[in-house]
């Protein structure tokens, strides 16, 4: 391991921040990292994950994209369908363990019909699969789950989700968006890289992959792994005793379980999204139509954490100023967490989770009575 004052002779450098979900942190190591990478053998395709799923569940749905995982508990009432990010790691993000799994806490507080997109880690042939491709995909897993979904998106999966109830209106009964990144021009770090980097650097990490982006690869790039303070910031316990040891092992082997993105998809969510700024500023063609947040008018909640570098707490936020919903019909609320603790947290999944199923399940009567 290379120390952080000194580069050793056609290797990377030192990653910035946290290694999360985000292959764009290649930013920082620019042009040295790509000719790095051509020193060396192609990745191996990633084989799928051995982790167990925290929550039962059977494959409702399989598509070359995606796997829909059926968590239901009872085939009546309204259906959840959690959109997991489609970045560097995989699903379990949504279902870490025990009191950190997002699928478990909806369930326990009244949830019964939860669904979770599987992403699936591209294979060669899946190179040129753009945005639109994953649109499709996640429009035919809620026509198998049967509309409307109360559609809830975590990071990346926020503004795929944000995306599908622009696109398909009448197909999302409520919105739930969790540090989720929409409104680029707010700054963060994420962004700043992405921007700043020169096109050539995502241009070589899709020439890399053969097409596509490998996650292995994006996981080399960083010198060191999370640090025990990292995990225990982002899981919200202490992990000296000898069920935080069995904890902290499963997280080291989900953070090493990295999935390939296609090299179109990725290069869209690159230029379209981070670069030039299309959702929030309403240029952005999904399925062959303009998206104009301003039309999506179903409720929302929205949740950010505090402490994420990632998508910072004002940029998570800013959605609820983009979009149609009258604003007795959105729901705000910030926890004091960094980027995967919203996800994976206990203290998250303890409180913050448990309200957002109220909210699902609220008839939303009063409030209608109010605004009147």
């Amino acid at each position: 391991m290379a120390d952080k004052t000194s580069k050793q002779p056609r290797g990377p450098g030192r990653a910035p921040d946290d290694p999360l979900l985000w292959p764009f942190a290649a930013a920082q190591l620019a042009m040295d990292a790509c000719f790095w990478w051509l020193d060396r053998d192609a990745p191996v395709e990633q084989d799928e994950s051995n982790l167990p799923w925290t929550t039962p569940n059977t494959v409702a749905l399989e598509l070359a994209t995606v796997r829909l995982r059926d968590c239901t508990r009872t085939r009546s009432g309204q259906p959840a369908l959690v959109c997991a990010p489609y970045a560097l790691h995989r699903a379990l993000i949504a279902d870490f363990a025990p009191g950190h799994s997002v699928v478990q806490s909806l369930q326990t507080s009244g949830i019964d019909r939860v669904y979770l997109t599987e992403w699936r880690s591209a294979s060669p042939d899946m190179r040129y699969l753009s945005i639109d491709n994953y649109l499709s995909d996640l429009n035919v897993a809620i026509d198998e789950i049967g509309a409307p979904v109360d559609l809830v998106g975590l990071c990346q999966g926020g503004w795929l989700s944000l995306l599908y109830a622009a696109r398909f209106p009448a197909k999302v009964r409520r919105l739930v968006l969790v540090g989720a990144p929409v409104d680029l021009s707010i700054e963060s770090s994420l962004a700043r890289l992405t921007r700043n980097a020169p096109e050539l650097v995502y241009d070589q990490l899709v020439a890399r992959g053969g097409g596509n982006v490998s996650g292995e690869e994006m996981l080399r790039l960083w010198s060191k792994a999370p640090s025990r303070d990292d995990t225990e910031a982002a899981l919200q316990r202490d992990l000296s005793d000898e069920e935080g040891a069995a904890l902290l092992a499963r997280f080291d082997r989900w953070n090493t379980e990295t999935l390939d993105l296609p090299g179109t998809y990725y290069l869209q969510i690159v230029n379209w999204i981070f670069r030039e700024n299309r959702i929030a500023g309403g240029k952005f063609v999904a399925l062959g139509r303009t998206i104009d947040l301003k039309g999506v008018n179903v409720p929302i909640f929205v949740l950010a954490g505090l402490d994420d570098d990632v998508v910072p707490a004002a940029q998570a936020l800013a959605t609820a100023g983009l979009v149609g919903t009258p604003p007795p019909f959105i729901a705000a609320a910030s926890e004091p967490t960094n980027h995967l603790g919203l996800f994976m947290g206990a203290r998250t999944n303890a409180h913050a989770w448990p309200r957002i199923a109220e909210w699902l399940r609220d008839d939303l009567s009063g409030v209608l009575a109010r605004s009147a």
